[in-house]
C-alpha cells in the first residue's frame, strides 16, 4: 500500500504543478470529457482505490490518524459522486471549469502540498 500512496502523492503533486503552470490545459480536459460517463466512473473508481490505499496503508505511515481520516474522506467523496447522478456531476464539472485561473492555481498549490505530505508520510 505504501507504494500506491507514494504513486498517488507523486501524481497529485504533478497534477498540482500542471495546474499552476497550465490551468487552461487541465480544465480543457474537463471541458472535453465533462459530459462523459467515463470521467464520472473514473472519478469514483480512483477515489475508492486511493481511499482504500490510505486506510490500509495508514498504520505503516508517520501520521496514521491523518491518513486514515483522509482515506475515509476520500471514500466518502467517491460515494457522494456515485450517488449524485449524472446531471449533478455535469453541473459540478461545469462549475469547476468556470473557477477563476487565480483560484485554479491556488488549488494547484494545495494539491502540491497534499501530494508532498503523502510522500513524506509514507517515505
Amino acid at each position: 500500500m505504501i507504494y500506491i500512496i507514494l504513486l498517488f502523492g507523486a501524481l497529485i503533486s504533478l497534477g498540482g504543478a500542471a495546474l499552476i503552470v497550465r490551468p487552461d490545459y487541465i480544465f480543457s480536459i474537463f471541458t472535453k470529457y465533462g459530459d462523459s460517463l467515463s470521467l464520472h466512473f473514473f472519478g469514483v473508481i480512483v477515489r475508492i482505490l486511493f481511499g482504500v490505499a490510505l486506510v490500509l496503508g495508514a498504520a505503516e505511515s508517520k501520521h496514521p490518524i491523518v491518513l486514515q481520516i483522509f482515506g475515509w474522506l476520500t471514500i466518502s467523496a467517491a460515494l457522494v459522486l456515485s450517488v449524485i447522478g449524472r446531471e449533478r456531476f455535469k453541473s459540478l464539472i461545469k462549475w469547476s471549469i468556470n473557477i477563476s485561473p487565480s483560484f485554479q492555481r491556488l488549488m494547484g498549490i494545495l494539491a502540491i502540498l497534499i501530494g508532498c505530505f503523502l510522500i513524506y508520510a509514507v517515505a
